[in-house]
């Protein structure tokens, strides 16, 4: 049965996402065979994560000339096949590219990028903020990469951590262009730099770019001998947005309009999750959107005080879509109907009445009283003129200085006001530009905040809307088990929600890593963290800590790829052996016991009895490990009849052991006292106490199997083969045991996993 579940992000579990989205999707397939969704993070990486990106049909979006020589161009398209002289990395002053567009670049280009990145800092440390250098560009259809080290803020910084940052990005342009005209390169890309991974404001990030441009290319003091194409790249389409907007702004002197953004996403935003609540006789509806596009009753504009239309990007969309007559009458100025509004005629647009408000700025309007005032005389005037339905913008977080937080308080309480104080029915729009996430949340959360307090108020969500994530990133994990589905998101919710400065991560894959792998493990170790192996009671470990926590992290679930690679790479080289020695092509299946079978009965009972509640049993059917049982049955000169034993293994490992069979490497016990073999148990309650240690799950999994343990003897610690049978070492016991409910094997083929069975504790 296919199942889906959701995690929501917190701000800081988005940043991990970002970086080790790849890594996370390996190791969520290889642990628990989920498939993984991400939502609302990729549109704010740059350039995405690696192959598992979607191809993109590299798109122009604007271009313009600065002057003969000097073309600056706005494309939607992946860096890591855009053809251009140079690509322009977001790299980290380490020069580790382990996350977002250095990673995608890195993984494209090949290994020697890194290794060059290496030799830089080994010689000459880590970059500075705002200092860029350049590589070779490995198999990346690009002569170079130019890394360039833009400033990293907080999540959320406030206006003047921006501030000061803001220097530091245009350094790291004007060093991007030092590189440029100093290998006289006709062609370059650069992202939204520092706007991703590095939490810098996207349209701040797209105004500083552009201006930087300008002002190093001015005509008047700058000339340039051969052509130049600089080219603003980015994948995402609210990246790709902001920069058009800018260029048309600062090097066309054109606002771009809402409605031209749309003729590229209107597809998107049509399918954009809305979000509903009803307060008293109101009904307040978020969604993404433009204001101009709206065929509410009424629309809502803001206008400035000297009701000049074309300032403002929402006032200038609303009059180029209205016609010239809307600004002719809108100067009269004496239609005014209260204290904040003016009425005009819709004209062009889709509404019947245009409601202009004059707001006044935040260090006026310090309280927000003004702000507050002017949404509830929209209200009431709409529902005086007999309107059923309103449309407003985000009022106020722009030019006027309200934070977005501060706007979608005062405007959703003002609703609220007026809902509870009216009788008169009303449908209300808070419709957001479809590339301002985070206006977009702030709306979201301070709804899903008044809601539960307004009487008669319902929550409806549309467009597979879930858990209010319109704007909150979330992942979505995928499987056909639902107990999977459920072990990967308990998995997940640990990694991101109880992290701490140290992890310890236990397996005995980590004996399988080459010089490959120490070294990506000598890398991560420059990532302001502390790696130590060791080995202790027959299993291999790895400690991880640091100062901050996301490190820890980050790192970890590189670690993790890493380990889930060695497993795959296992799982191959064993099923290869096996086809070496079975005449059966390897092949395997699970097939579900359907719970009334006597099989499934039969099991049910049994596990009862020792306080266990069976969920499922999957029946093992794997050709080639039948004939190699049987094969190994036949050589043992004592065989005697097959046992029947447990193992209790992780959900790791269901896969695997149906696969390949049991092997040491996968559950071994918590203490190995008895050899270094594979473990089995004759109870169920026993199992419980040799294999105590096993990753905390939801669920309990054992194998059921068939062993030949044939002619025995006691175990010993640090056996890797049984022992001799006399003083003639080529005669061997088939295996050694532990007392009577323990029974140690040195060949998996000398069992045959026969059921899988899932379950929980307790009997109801």
């Amino acid at each position: 049965m296919a199942s889906r579940l959701d995690v929501t992000l917190s701000s800081d579990s988005v940043r991990i996402v970002r970086q080790c989205a790849p890594a996370l999707r390996k190791v969520l397939s290889t642990k628990f065979g989920c498939m993984l969704e991400i939502h609302g993070v990729e549109s704010g990486m740059e350039a995405g994560t690696g192959p598992s990106r979607k191809p993109i049909t590299p798109e122009r979006r604007f271009s313009i000339s600065l002057s003969n020589t000097v073309n600056v161009s706005v494309w939607k398209a992946d860096l890591t096949s855009f053809k251009v002289d140079a690509v322009v990395n977001a790299a980290n002053r380490q020069l580790q590219h382990y996350g977002g567009l250095a990673l995608a670049l890195s993984e494209v280009g090949g290994p020697e990028i890194q290794k060059e990145s290496d030799s830089y800092t080994k010689r000459q440390g880590c970059l500075k903020t705002g200092e860029a250098f350049c590589t070779g560009a490995g198999n990346l259809p690009c002569v170079m990469i130019i890394h360039a080290v833009g400033p990293n803020v907080p999540m959320n910084p406030t206006p003047a951590i921006i501030e000061r940052a803001a220097p530091e990005l245009e350094k790291a342009v004007v060093s991007i262009l030092d590189i440029v005209e100093k290998n006289k390169l006709q062609s370059v890309a650069i992202p939204a730099l520092s706007s991703g991974l590095f939490n810098f404001p996207l349209p701040k990030c797209a105004d500083i770019i552009v201006k930087t441009l300008k002002k190093y290319y001015d005509g008047k003091h700058y000339s340039r001998s051969v052509p130049l194409k600089i080219q603003l790249v980015n994948h995402d389409e609210p990246s790709v947005t902001e920069m058009k907007r800018a260029c048309h702004q600062i090097l066309d002197k054109t606002p771009v309009l809402y409605s031209q953004a749309a003729v590229h996403h209107n597809k998107s935003v049509a399918k954009s999750p809305t979000i509903t609540i009803g307060i008293a006789n109101a009904s307040l509806t978020l969604r993404r959107g433009y204001i101009e596009e709206q065929e509410t009753d009424v629309i809502v504009n803001t206008i400035a005080p000297n009701f000049n239309l074309s300032l403002g990007e929402i006032s200038f969309a609303i009059s180029k879509k209205a016609g010239s007559k809307m600004q002719t009458e809108i100067k009269m100025a004496n239609n005014k109907f209260s204290k904040h509004v003016y009425i005009t005629k819709a004209y062009n647009l889709r509404c019947k009445q245009v409601y202009h408000t004059l707001c006044s700025q935040k260090f006026v309007d310090s309280n927000g009283k003004v702000l507050y005032e002017a949404v509830l005389d929209c209200l009431c005037l709409a529902v005086k003129n007999k309107h059923k339905s309103i449309a407003f913008p985000a009022i106020g977080s722009g030019n006027l200085g309200f934070s977005k937080k501060e706007v979608s308080k005062l405007m959703t309480t003002a609703v609220g006001s007026f809902a509870h104080s009216h009788q008169d029915k009303i449908d209300v729009h808070f419709v957001i530009y479809p590339s301002d996430a985070d206006t977009f949340e702030a709306f979201e959360d301070y709804m899903k905040f008044l809601a539960p307090d307004s009487s008669s108020s319902h929550v409806e969500q549309t467009e597979d809307f879930q858990h209010s994530k319109a704007s909150a990133p979330w992942i979505t994990l995928c499987s056909n088990s639902v107990e999977m589905t459920s072990e990967a998101r308990r998995w997940l919710e640990g990694l991101l929600y109880n992290a701490s400065g140290s992890v310890t991560v236990h397996s005995n894959f980590i004996l399988h890593f080459g010089e490959h792998e120490f070294k990506q493990l000598s890398r991560e170790s420059k990532r302001n963290v502390s790696i130590e192996e060791f080995f202790e009671n027959g299993c291999a470990s790895i400690t991880v800590k640091g100062n901050l926590a996301e490190d820890v992290v980050v790192a970890r679930l590189q670690l993790e790829a890493m380990l889930c690679d060695a497993q795959k790479e296992f799982v191959k080289e064993e099923e290869h052996a096996m086809a070496l020695e079975s005449t059966k092509k390897p092949s395997y299946d699970r097939k579900p016991v359907d719970s009334r079978h006597p099989d499934f009965r039969q099991r049910e009972a049994h596990f009862q009895y020792d306080g266990l509640k069976v969920v499922k049993v999957e029946k093992v059917v794997n050709p080639a490990l039948e004939e190699l049982f049987e094969l190994k049955k036949k050589q043992q000169k004592t065989p005697g009849p097959p046992q029947q034993r447990y193992q209790r293994i992780s959900a790791q490992f269901c896969d695997m052991v149906s696969h390949i069979g049991f092997n040491s490497v996968c559950t071994p016990p918590d203490d190995p006292k008895y050899g270094e073999g594979i473990y089995f148990t004759s109870t169920l309650k026993r199992a419980m106490t040799v294999w105590r240690s096993l990753p905390e799950e939801e669920y309990l999994y054992f194998v059921e199997a068939q062993v030949l343990t044939g002619k025995s003897t006691p175990g010993q610690r640090g056996l890797i083969v049984p022992p001799p049978v006399d003083e003639d070492p080529g005669i061997l016991y088939d295996s050694v045991s532990g007392g009577t409910d323990i029974n140690v094997i040195f060949s998996g083929y000398q069992a045959l996993p026969e059921y899988i069975i899932t379950c929980k504790f307790g009997h109801h």
